[in-house]
């Protein structure tokens, strides 16, 4: 079937025209998808049934294709069709499921999914020819491939996990500062009297305790056992994370190594016509990362579609040093995206959405 876009389109193709894609043969998958697969404003993508183990992460660059570079640095291969366990601090590449072939028009990026991030399963999605990870340009027609470091947890995956997504844009889809304003002033996107909206809605950490019983959060224990990527709700929580209490003081102390999973200050909520992802706020402002799963869907938080604003969770790891975080520090912007259309379900209407109202919360995996 030919696909068509409006002219003079722009904003985030919404779950409808995913499929429209895929039925165009826009999108390659070679398995037809599966429940749930498409989201309201991105597509899951499923891993193929082979791993390869390589020495070191890299970008194909230009006139290289992955497959070439994989065979210069792979040390084995690893059959995925049974499932298998990735060890952590180990890069392996996978071949996608889904392969592309975009038009001139349209371009695409990736991301963690919001379970991936949680148990920090580092991946991103290359392509050929790229100078980038997770951005896929206008006309791109091949395979994709995630790149997967386990950096605390080994895991257990097999073919067809989903780990990454992928969002398609056309034209300019996010909004500029006036815009940003307007709309906070219709839908009140952040739970703040003073929201700070310059470069988007800011996002600091919460180390009250107010929101979680008196803990801000969770450190990941070391040596644990095997996390199953498609087992839900299967862990107890004590034999992996061990709860973080509030301090007197707002303060908290990131060890170096150590991972953390935090939740934001503040309850965001993104309109049905809108999506929006998180941004990192300044990578000189501490010596730590926050490892964001950075997609926010259409409704997520939106009280129409049962939130009444969420938090933001926050996947926190130290640098080289050890780093003092204080109670309303800005760690991220959310930037809004208009979508083209509204999608046909909202995050957290009939699609299993796992994450909707939530305050801090780990993982899926986890026994609540």
């Amino acid at each position: 079937m030919p696909f068509a876009l409006p002219p003079d389109a722009d904003g985030i193709l919404p779950d409808r025209m995913i499929a429209a894609m895929a039925e165009a043969g826009l999108i390659l998958p070679e398995y037809p998808f599966v429940e749930s697969q498409i989201q309201p404003a991105s597509l899951d993508l499923r891993l193929g049934g082979i791993a390869y183990r390589v020495r070191a992460s890299f970008l194909p660059g230009p006139d290289c294709t992955v497959a070439e570079r994989i065979d210069e640095l792979k040390l084995h291969e690893i059959d995925l069709s049974d499932g298998a366990v990735l060890e952590t601090n180990c890069v392996y590449i996978v071949p996608l499921l889904e392969s592309l072939a975009l038009p001139k028009s349209i371009v695409a990026a990736a991301n963690p999914k919001s379970s991936t991030g949680r148990l920090d399963v580092f991946t991103r999605v290359i392509a050929d020819g790229t100078r980038r990870f997770d951005m896929i340009g206008a006309g791109y027609h091949g395979p994709l491939y995630a790149e997967i470091s386990p950096k605390t947890f080994p895991v257990l995956l097999r073919e067809g996990s989903r780990l990454s997504q992928v969002r398609f844009r056309v034209g300019q889809a996010t909004l500029d500062a006036d815009e940003l304003d307007a709309l906070h002033d219709v839908e009140r996107l952040v739970d703040s009297d003073d929201a700070d909206l310059n470069g988007g809605v800011a996002l600091s950490v919460d180390l009250s305790g107010a929101n979680a019983n008196g803990f801000v959060g969770y450190r990941a224990k070391r040596h644990t056992g095997v996390v199953d990527i498609d087992r839900r709700g299967g862990y107890a929580v004590g034999e992996f994370w061990e709860p973080i209490a509030a301090r007197p003081d707002g303060t908290l102390i990131l060890d170096p190594g150590e991972f953390y999973i935090l939740a934001s200050k503040e309850a965001v909520q993104v309109p049905p016509d809108y999506a929006a992802e998180m941004v990192p706020f300044d990578p000189l402002v501490g010596e730590f990362r926050v490892h964001y799963a950075g997609f926010f869907d259409p409704g997520f938080g939106y009280e129409g579609a049962g939130g009444r604003g969420s938090r933001a969770v926050l996947e926190v790891r130290s640098r080289e040093v050890p780093f003092i975080l204080e109670h309303g520090q800005i760690v991220g912007r959310l930037i809004y995206e208009k979508m083209l259309s509204r999608p046909d379900a909202l995050y957290g209407q009939r699609i299993g959405s796992n994450y909707q109202g939530q305050s801090l919360k780990l993982s899926k995996h986890f026994k609540v």
